[in-house]
């Protein structure tokens, strides 16, 4: 290798949008998966988030292992940062350091794109798939409750964010 030349990547990740795997999370909300942290050597773990206006998106919670960073793709969103909820807009990007308490869902009156990305990767597919199994009746409600540990995802109760939520449209 001479100077000035970049090492070769360990591996190359290429997920197809037509091979990418959308699930359901909720009614009017898909999480389409992207790269999981096995085929990304624990670098990372993404999906895209189409949230439709009204939906709840993701209820407060934290990691205690990896920043979660959100970027607008499309719409707006609005966004729980510890005690503060912001909006966010096309481009804008949010990230939310492990133990920062955080939520999303669209704007009132917003349908939402959104990547979401986690660094380092975690292991999350299983997760998806569980609320997917959950909204289709398949799963026990109480099992995403019990999968907290195992996915480093934490809910919590924010009234931050629960008077944000209070008398938008609801779908």
């Amino acid at each position: 290798m001479s100077a000035g030349t970049p090492p070769a990547p360990a591996e190359l990740v290429l997920v197809r949008a037509s091979d990418a795997e959308v699930l359901t999370h909720g009614p009017g909300s898909l999480v389409t998966l992207l790269t999981d942290s096995d085929a990304t050597g624990g670098a990372l773990t993404s999906n895209r988030a189409t949230l439709r206006r009204g939906v709840d998106g993701a209820p407060p919670h934290f990691h205690t292992k990896a920043a979660e960073m959100l970027f607008v793709l499309d719409g707006s969103l609005r966004v729980l940062a510890g005690d503060r909820v912001l909006t966010l807009y096309e481009g804008d990007t949010f990230l939310a350091p492990p133990r920062l308490t955080h939520a999303f869902a669209p704007a009132p009156d917003a349908d939402a794109e959104v990547l979401v990305v986690f660094t380092p990767g975690m292991d999350r597919f299983d997760y998806y798939r569980l609320l997917d199994r959950v909204n289709s009746g398949e799963a026990d409600p109480a099992e995403i409750a019990r999968s907290q540990q195992r996915f480093d995802n934490h809910y919590v109760d924010s009234p931050v964010w629960r008077e944000a939520l209070k008398g938008r449209p609801v779908r």
